[in-house]
């Protein structure tokens, strides 16, 4: 109970007031939660401030380091505030037009539509940490890559890359084989630039969203058909687009399931062609990369998906656990062969300036086109898949595969397209190829020679399909490139 002492002022009657140098008797949990709020408001207003700014000035020292040794530097944009980045989106002219029209054709309030484009933007926006990017992504991307793979870099025009406008805003759009893709090009991209993914659904799972989030990467729902969603979505893209920030996309629209590069899908594309002024502001430039796998980690869950027609497929949960505790079992006993080799192509440049200028209509198609077709013809050709493609011809004696694979090697080479071999040449890249096949029972001595298995032909022609694919009539087809 509280006895406190007063004082009579003269001049106000009988009115008691606290001395000032008087004891106050308090109950301790009022004590205590006064303490709390005092040591939540000095750290809000002085420490968290002054820990913000540290760490802000040693962010901004590394990025200083860093971009000295990048060929893209980190762009301001790429640094800003996450919370000051949505504000920006969702104030944007733009969006602000989608927001008034969404709510006079839904009939709600313009404060709800606004709410609902900022829990769209905060849905989209990065919170990009260059700590986190170059000190451990980067080296665990690279740690992961290796383990699993022997890793090669095909074509790869320098002087191209070199000739790029130091300026120009740079787009790396890939062909999308499996999720180890996002590793494999983080590795091998983070002596030049820093890349901003866009990720689809699959990623906004706690907590592996804020760690894809921290690394650059935004959010995106595939399919969506929300107008207003639409609009913040592409304000991102052309805002980052137009800053400079480096990228790299999917236009596949998710992971090949036949094995075979795909068709560009306009979305992310028609944001940036749209976005995009040829008389005013930096140029853009798309650089195809191709990459091809001896193994896709996902590949039965692909085929099955490609048989099915069903594209939403979901691996079963316990069957990624048991393949995970396989695999860890198989690498701690040292019996892991690895998945053979994985490799990435770059084809050439395509400056989007030039490849605009004449064109009158359908240039979002067009270029789609081109660079797809660009993706195909830089495809590396790797052991299991020409050995598969050899295969699916029907059965061959085991002496006569190497023949096979030479002759199908040949006929590459004559359309352009090279091989990615092994040290020991030919000979080798056909023993490990088949060595691959028949240790997952997908290839076996039968009538006539080796042949599939019953049950696997999907997965045969799953990797025969990269190859074959090469070999088509219209294979390199596509308009003329652009020069930068």
């Amino acid at each position: 109970m509280v006895r406190p002492n007063f004082i009579g002022l003269p001049g106000i009657g009988n009115l008691p007031v606290c001395g000032m140098f008087h004891s106050v008797e308090i109950p301790v949990w009022q004590l205590v939660l006064v303490l709390g709020f005092a040591a939540i408001a000095a750290l809000d207003r002085v420490l968290v401030p002054s820990a913000r700014w540290f760490l802000r000035a040693r962010m901004e020292r590394v990025v200083a380091q860093l971009n000295k040794r990048l060929d893209r530097p980190i762009q301001p944009f790429k640094l800003m505030q996450r919370q000051d980045m949505i504000v920006r989106l969702v104030h944007d002219p733009k969006v602000m037009e989608a927001v008034v029209r969404h709510a006079r054709d839904e009939g709600v309030p313009e404060t709800v539509a606004l709410q609902e484009a900022r829990s769209y933007a905060r849905e989209i926006v990065p919170g990009f940490s260059a700590s986190l990017y170059f000190g451990f992504a980067a080296r665990a991307s690279k740690a992961l890559s290796r383990a699993f793979y022997r890793v090669r870099v095909g074509r790869f025009d320098a002087a191209a890359m070199a000739a790029i406008d130091p300026s120009a805003t740079v787009i790396f759009v890939m062909n999308h084989r499996s999720n180890m893709d996002y590793i494999l090009v983080t590795w091998l991209v983070a002596q030049r630039a820093a890349l901003s993914y866009a990720v689809g659904e699959w990623a906004r799972v706690w907590p592996l969203s804020r760690l894809i989030r921290a690394m650059g990467a935004y959010f995106i729902r595939r399919g969506s058909r929300n107008t207003l969603y639409r609009r913040v979505l592409s304000r991102y893209v052309q805002m980052a687009t137009a800053e400079g920030v480096t990228q790299a996309i999917f236009p596949e629209g998710g992971l090949s399931l036949d094995g075979r590069v795909g068709v560009a899908r306009m979305g992310l594309l028609n944001y940036v062609v749209t976005g995009f002024h040829a008389d005013e502001g930096r140029d853009v430039v798309f650089v195809p990369v191709a990459l091809a796998y001896d193994r896709v980690m996902e590949d039965r869950v692909l085929v099955e998906a490609g048989q099915t027609g069903e594209r939403r497929f979901r691996a079963r949960p316990m069957g990624i656990a048991a393949f995970v505790l396989r695999l860890t079992w198989r690498i701690l006993r040292g019996r892991f062969p690895g998945f053979g080799m994985a490799a990435v192509a770059f084809g050439r440049p395509v400056s989007l300036r030039a490849f605009l200028a004449g064109k009158q209509g359908g240039s979002t198609e067009a270029l789609g086109a081109h660079i797809m077709a660009e993706v195909r013809r830089v495809v590396p050709v790797l052991p299991v898949p020409l050995v598969a493609a050899a295969l699916s011809e029907g059965p061959v004696p085991q002496a006569d595969l190497a023949g096979r694979c030479a002759a199908l090697a040949e006929r590459l080479a004559a359309r352009g397209h090279e091989m990615t071999l092994p040290p020991t040449g030919m000979a080798g890249a056909v023993a490990d190829g088949l060595r691959a096949l028949a240790r997952r029972r997908i290839v076996a001595p039968g009538v006539g020679g080796l042949q599939c298995q019953p049950g696997k032909e999907g997965l045969l022609g799953f990797y025969a399909a990269s190859v074959l694919q090469l070999l088509e009539p219209d294979a390199d087809a596509g308009p003329a490139p652009a020069d930068l």
